[in-house]
């Protein structure tokens, strides 16, 4: 039920026609509550969407309705016109739900640049449809429509001692810091303020979503919301909400890698030895986006000297010729020169991990990539046609 596994919550999502496919492509979550707290990180793309706009302002005082959701078109680049159709399907939602505009927040992905009139009728029909849908059965519809070149919905449900977090998240491409091309909606009934939940957000999305770097491009789109209704009338320790949210959010993120656009390995690095968190996370993503790497993975080739060269790059403390990599449990490379033979190395299965050991210290970090395919390459060729 993803969103809809937590008490106090509807939602729905209809097709609308923004999609050719005639695919569901609107979604509305509604917190009917008690408590009608919200938290959201977004994208640190310097350009952001109309979407991203109003809901960072929508955001400020904690206090969320509802999200409304549409694929088939970004409504980023499109001037004042998407600023007011943004503004148009806050307050469509907000007129039908019998609140106020200000506490509705809008996410929108799909292609930049596109939207017209049709566009806005359409969105605003799908708003008016979803609501009249709206039931706490509705979580797999929504998780439908906000796909665009996902091939299957992300869900996730965390269940605790009473209280429970659900999770829809959409996206295939454009993985990279400042979240992803994602749009994520986590709903809670435990009992929140507005400080805690974001606090509990901040600190799950750092090391899930974050964390994903499939191809080093970053959306204008990215959002990750977190809603919560207090129904279950429980308050978890900060501690434990927080790990649970983790849990939650780091599975959404793995199904996401697992979606990526094209993609034939999912690459997990796992830095460690290193002397800060920073300098493993600054490590593995420079693994993450190098693309000699990523060619070498997708033809199966253990390359070790492409590891070693990529995170020469960085700033981080180590020595180079000091530097432990394993493929796949194999270690092909000790301090900084060739151990096992390549050979024995198998890397046909999907699943690919690597190990770096700077052995310089305690810290460690986690990222999580992909290949670089052809398939890639020829989707986002053709993305706008």
């Amino acid at each position: 039920m993803s969103v809809t596994a937590a008490q106090g919550f509807e939602a729905a999502g209809v097709a609308a026609g923004l999609k050719s496919s005639g695919a569901n492509d609107v979604a509305v979550v509604v917190n009917r509550g008690p408590k009608k707290v919200g938290a959201a990180v977004f994208t640190t793309n310097r350009a952001k969407a109309n979407p991203i706009l109003w809901s960072q302002q929508v955001i400020g005082d904690g206090v969320v309705e509802a999200i409304v959701l549409n694929s088939g078109g970004a409504n980023c680049f499109t001037g004042a016109f998407g600023f007011q159709t943004t503004h148009q399907t806050a307050e469509k939602a907000a007129e039908l739900l019998g609140v106020g505009a200000g506490d509705v927040l809008v996410c929108s992905t799909g292609l930049i640049g596109t939207g017209d009139e049709i566009f806005r009728g359409k969105v605003l029909d799908g708003v008016g449809r979803c609501v009249d849908a709206l039931s706490a059965d509705g979580g797999e519809a929504a998780s439908l429509a906000i796909m665009t070149t996902d091939s299957r919905p992300k869900r996730s449900v965390v269940s605790r001692d009473g209280w429970t977090i659900g999770g829809m998240a959409k996206g295939a491409g454009m993985l990279a810091p400042g979240l992803a091309t994602m749009l994520v909606v986590i709903t809670t009934d435990a009992d929140l303020d507005a400080a805690a939940a974001d606090t509990a957000l901040r600190q799950a999305t750092r090391v899930s979503f974050d964390r994903l770097d499939s191809d080093g491009c970053m959306s204008t789109n990215d959002q990750v919301t977190l809603l919560a209704s207090g129904a279950s009338g429980i308050r978890p320790e900060p501690a434990s909400f927080a790990l649970a949210l983790t849990e939650l959010c780091l599975d959404l993120a793995v199904q996401l890698q697992g979606d990526a656009e094209g993609a034939s390995h999912d690459i997990t690095i796992e830095v460690v030895g290193a002397t800060s968190e920073d300098d493993a996370v600054a490590v593995g993503r420079s693994i993450a986006r190098n693309n000699l790497f990523k060619a070498a993975i997708f033809g199966n080739d253990p390359n070790w000297g492409r590891v070693l060269a990529a995170i020469g790059t960085t700033d981080a403390a180590f020595d180079p010729y000091d530097v432990d990599v394993s493929f796949n449990e194999v270690r092909v490379c000790t301090a900084g020169g060739p151990d096992r033979p390549r050979e024995e190395v198998d890397l046909t299965p999907r699943e690919t991990r690597i190990l770096v050991d700077l052995r310089v210290g305690q810290a460690a970090a986690t990222i999580r990539t992909n290949d670089l395919t052809h398939d890639y390459v020829h989707e986002n060729s053709a993305y706008s046609s």
